[in-house]
């Protein structure tokens, strides 16, 4: 099942590409069912919170009537920077399923673990390498792609 919904926020991710967009991806998950999704539009929407999670977050709450989250799951295809770890406890989501690490802005164990290493008062769960090898190659190609077209 876990597959299942990480394949969508990879699909996520590939809107995202084909907007020349970093491809992120996350969805929402709640009783089983997507509740929500999410890609990157910082570029598109000129807005730095215009995060894949982010996104995903405030469509969850606008369709929940809630601030809170707290029997949802997110699938994002790429560990979450500060700002997005922060939002996802703030929000109460239970469990985050992660694509593949960010050892550059991720704030989920690589460069920081947000939701380990400090005292808050939501706890998030987290699994790490689902899909790993599409979450990678996605962002690969993307940047591959990105340094052809700078060149021209």
């Amino acid at each position: 099942m876990e597959n299942d919904f990480m394949l969508q926020a990879l699909n996520e991710a590939q809107k995202a590409y084909n907007k020349l967009e970093v491809p992120v991806g996350a969805i929402i998950v709640k009783d089983n069912k997507i509740i929500s999704r999410g890609h990157n539009q910082k570029e598109i929407q000129k807005d730095c919170t215009q995060h894949a999670e982010i996104i995903a977050i405030r469509k969850a709450c606008k369709k929940l009537e809630s601030w809170r989250l707290n029997d949802c799951t997110m699938y994002v295809t790429l560990e979450p920077c500060a700002m997005c770890a922060g939002a996802i406890i703030q929000s109460r989501i239970k469990k985050v399923y992660i694509g593949t690490m960010d050892k550059k802005t991720g704030c989920c164990g690589s460069v920081l673990n947000l939701f380990n290493d400090y005292k808050f008062n939501h706890h998030v769960e987290v699994e790490i390498g689902i899909c790993q090898a599409e979450s990678e190659k996605i962002l690969k190609d993307f940047f591959k792609e990105l340094r052809i077209i700078k060149k021209k």
